[in-house]
């Protein structure tokens, strides 16, 4: 797509495209938790090679052309349901759901051969930090089972903010208390997060009911145990801070 100034995303892009180089190996699968499917439950694609929802509207023409072959996984979808049960959360799967924009667009940037399978996990629509920090640690020993667990959101996703110099201070001082948190221990980060609308500018980085593009990373924090996180991008982009966190 076509910005003004033209390397608007450039930095993104960038860190998305590297991420491969610098994982320890290459996942046998990947569990993506988008921001753009929230459901009444968790819900899991289970569907052997799911379509693509082009979930955007007013963009150009192209962007509605794109593709990503990548196949789902069927077995996985049963054993994250499987994990969520013996958890006692409440799941289904979805056989008929397709693949949005919160997977496939940072995907084709991250592994553009679309040859490794991929389950997405929706949001629950309640938006509850604890209930997502919790599915979160009922998955993870996906991690040590080969499985990528991404979390796709935004670390500040205000769309009144972008682009006005007000917010500036006010996300980079969020993203500072984000930082801070998830490079804390198990107990204080779960505490932290679970109360993230009380964290300085919070709710002006992510208004409340509107708060689905942080809440993905609660899963991943959830998932990742004894391990801190760190920041492993951070740029501002359209006068606010953006950054992403990876744990292990």
């Amino acid at each position: 797509m076509d910005w003004s100034p033209k390397d608007t995303w450039r930095g993104m892009a960038d860190f998305l495209t590297d991420i491969q180089a610098n994982l320890p190996a290459k996942p046998r699968a990947i569990l993506m938790v988008s921001a753009h499917w929230l459901a009444t439950q968790f819900s899991i694609t289970s569907g052997k090679q799911p379509d693509l929802i082009y979930d955007y509207y007013g963009f150009p023409d192209h962007t509605y052309e794109l593709t990503y072959p990548a196949p789902g996984d069927p077995t996985l979808a049963q054993r994250v349901a499987q994990l969520l049960n013996t958890a006692g959360i409440s799941n289904c799967q979805d056989d008929s759901r397709g693949f949005d924009h919160g997977m496939f667009i940072p995907l084709k940037l991250i592994f553009p051969q679309a040859d490794i399978p991929v389950v997405q996990l929706s949001l629950c629509n309640d938006l509850d930090p604890q209930a997502h920090l919790a599915v979160g640690k009922a998955l993870a020993s996906l991690r040590a089972e080969g499985v990528l667990i991404i979390g796709s959101g935004m670390s500040f996703h205000n769309m009144r903010g972008y682009g006005d110099r007000n917010f500036t201070e006010r996300s980079e001082v969020f993203d500072q208390w984000l930082t801070e948190t998830v490079a804390t221990q198990e107990q204080q980060r779960w505490i932290n997060l679970s109360d993230w609308s009380h964290a300085p500018y919070a709710t002006d980085c992510h208004p409340l009911g509107r708060e689905e593009h942080l809440i993905p990373l609660m899963v991943v924090a959830g998932a990742a145990g004894d391990d801190v996180g760190h920041k492993v991008y951070s740029e501002q982009v359209l006068e606010t801070r953006l950054s992403a966190f990876r744990f292990g």
